[in-house]
């Protein structure tokens, strides 16, 4: 599917899901969420990019004063996440609409990363990890959480065949996790299964470069 149409259909699937998608995923992916903003480890000094941020859901998860720029490419998403950062009092967050394959920040800007559940719904996603690394610090955290293509056989068949379905609902459900890691030059240093039935995983990789 070409790029630039797979982004159209990624963007109006997720404003179509704004109005409800708290409802609906909050509590499914709720213990992943926590897992993944701690294993950023944020300090007081840290400057924080946040990856799809979508909702806002993650906002209550990270310590006060917090200096974080999220972005997503949903403006309705953002919506939401705007009215969660006023009601939280969270001055020091600056949200954007903004494609992630391509972010209009300096290099080496952030201190650290993180991407939750972002990974899989977008057209792109080496070029969004390149983009990680490219405005993460040298040594700077790069944390990943998603679902990515079972290492069951049967399993992984499964995910291959739904996927065209999947894409159209606004991600992909056979993203495997090593060569995609490969190809962009990251390792995960630490890898863990969180959520329901252990169906995502959590990576924390450090950026190398």
């Amino acid at each position: 599917m070409d790029v630039a149409l797979e982004k159209r259909q990624v963007e109006r699937a997720y404003d179509f899901y704004a109005p409800v998608y708290d409802f609906v995923f909050d509590w499914i992916f709720a213990p992943g969420r926590s897992a993944a903003i701690a294993e950023l480890r944020v300090e007081p000094t840290d400057s924080v990019l946040e990856i799809g941020i979508g909702t806002g859901l993650n906002l209550p998860l990270y310590p006060e004063g917090v200096r974080l720029t999220g972005i997503d490419l949903s403006e309705e998403m953002l919506d939401k996440a705007i009215e969660r950062v006023l009601e939280l009092g969270m001055p020091n967050v600056t949200l954007k609409v903004m494609d992630a394959t391509s972010m209009d920040f300096a290099d080496n800007e952030f201190d650290k990363a993180v991407a939750t559940y972002t990974i899989s719904a977008v057209p792109d996603p080496i070029a969004v990890l390149r983009e990680m690394r490219r405005v993460v610090k040298p040594g700077g955290a790069l944390v990943v959480l998603n679902h990515f293509r079972s290492e069951r056989r049967l399993a992984g068949r499964f995910e291959d065949l739904v996927a065209p379905v999947c894409t159209r609902l606004g991600w992909k459900s056979n993203l495997a996790m090593a060569p995609l890691l490969s190809r962009v030059g990251l390792v995960a240093e630490e890898v863990r299964k969180v959520n329901m039935f252990n169906g995502w995983r959590l990576l924390r990789c450090v950026n190398r470069k």
